[in-house]
């Protein structure tokens, strides 16, 4: 599948229930937990080849309400509504971790810019008092940025936290016990601090019809995404086997995806899949709602002990110098937040820069 994709793909062309075919991503019902034994055992054995094949699939029977499911995209529509003036009151260049609006083209991938605006929204904390011996990484926790103009965001980003946390969960414990561990083995990392991000994002319309960037190709560097997508709109292609597949929404279903700690936990049996978003036609534009499920940012996730079978298909960590994965959260987050906001790395992080900066000049000399 080339670039030249149709954009808007209508959730009426995405696969079935079950289906299995290379050309789409798998969908699981994850109602099927709560059935027999016998079912919840095919689920999590599902969700085991699923991911070890594609690395994605659709997620439906998830118990979040379809009235919420609404009232976060009718609230993430009415934020992009705004004056710019009154998204620009928390542009994340006032926010040293990160957090708040970034305007379209403020964002990179691999150098290149992305078409998009967005909100990045974290777990509320007040800042790191940082001292000698405080990790860099640290300096990510710290308040949100919250548009005065609209008040309800805070709350419905609230309820949303609460419904998706409980469902990655749920997803995590079962892909566990489907790599033969305990369901509890990841549970540590996330009990306390745990560091995940929310991301409401508006692509405008740029490809004409030349296909633009509106994110590039990249992997995600938590454990699990639980995206949303506004009914209708495609643009999120992954790729597999050296294609790009399609991933238009399917109506109150999540994609999810496995990021790099997942990569590292299974040692590289569940591999991070690469992934993009192609932007919509001038004249259209995409809301879409990221949740990034994360442990604390000085979680190190446990590397599991496969069983025989599982371990023999391993593939290892992707070993990529111009991407390291790290095994702690923080310093994979702190490497992709750097990166993707050299502006803000600019204004609040000068010293990491000029770290970075001599670090990569002592590679090339060696």
């Amino acid at each position: 599948m080339t670039l030249e994709t149709t954009q808007n793909t209508p959730a009426a062309n995405a696969p079935a229930a079950g289906t299995l075919d290379a050309a789409t991503l798998p969908v699981l019902d994850l109602s099927r937990l709560g059935a027999s034994d016998a079912e919840a055992e095919a689920f999590r054995l599902d969700l085991r080849e699923a991911t070890h094949e594609y690395g994605f699939f659709y997620l439906t029977g998830h118990g979040v309400p379809h009235e919420l499911i609404e009232r976060v995209m009718t609230t993430a529509r009415r934020f992009f509504d705004l004056p710019e003036a009154d998204k620009l009151a928390i542009e994340n260049l006032k926010s040293p971790h990160f957090r708040g609006y970034t305007r379209v083209g403020g964002e990179l991938t691999q150098g290149k810019v992305d078409w998009r605006e967005q909100i990045d929204i974290g777990v509320e904390r007040e800042p790191v008092e940082r001292t000698a011996d405080t990790p860099d990484y640290m300096r990510l926790d710290g308040p949100n940025q919250w548009p005065d103009a609209l008040p309800e965001l805070q709350q419905v980003v609230a309820e949303w936290y609460d419904e998706l946390s409980r469902v990655a969960l749920t997803l995590l414990r079962a892909w566990a016990v489907s790599l033969g561990a305990s369901e509890d083995v990841f549970d540590a990392a996330f009990a306390e601090r745990p560091s995940t991000l929310i991301k409401i994002v508006r692509y405008p319309g740029k490809s004409d019809p030349e296909p633009k960037q509106g994110v590039g190709a990249h992997k995600d560097s938590g454990v699990l995404t639980l995206l949303l997508v506004e009914p209708g709109k495609g643009g999120l292609q992954v790729e597999k086997d050296g294609e790009w597949i399609d991933a238009p929404p399917l109506e109150d279903a999540f994609v999810v995806n496995i990021g790099e700690l997942l990569e590292v936990a299974t040692d590289g049996y569940l591999k991070a899949t690469v992934h993009r978003v192609i932007s919509p036609r001038i004249g259209d534009d995409r809301i879409s709602i990221p949740f990034f499920y994360a442990p604390a940012l000085d979680a190190t996730v446990p590397v599991l002990e496969l069983p025989e079978a599982l371990a023999a298909e391993t593939r290892g960590v992707t070993a990529d110098p111009g991407n390291p994965i790290f095994t702690t959260y923080g310093e994979n987050s702190l490497k992709s937040r750097l990166r993707a906001h050299p502006d803000v790395a600019a204004l609040h992080h000068a010293d990491l820069v000029e770290k970075i900066a001599a670090a990569a000049a002592q590679n090339h000399q060696a």
